[in-house]
């Protein structure tokens, strides 16, 4: 997601909370760039959490695994 849509998101946002609102395309355009910075923020967060290690005290390495439900 590039700045140019994070602007977006934010014009779309203030124009919502003023009183003139949004119209139906724009509160679709806004969910759609919402639900895009979601994904992004959250592919980032696992990538990163992909790349995780655990160090234990005796100095071995173990590669952060996913948490059973």
């Amino acid at each position: 997601m590039d700045q140019k849509q994070i602007e977006r998101i934010n014009e779309l946002s203030r124009k919502a909370r003023s009183p003139e609102g949004l119209t139906e395309w724009e509160e679709q355009e806004r969910a759609a760039l919402r639900r895009e910075y979601v994904d992004a923020v959250l592919g980032n967060l696992k990538g990163q959490l992909d790349h995780t290690y655990i160090q234990r005290p005796d100095g071995t390495r173990e590669k952060l695994k996913k948490k059973e439900k």
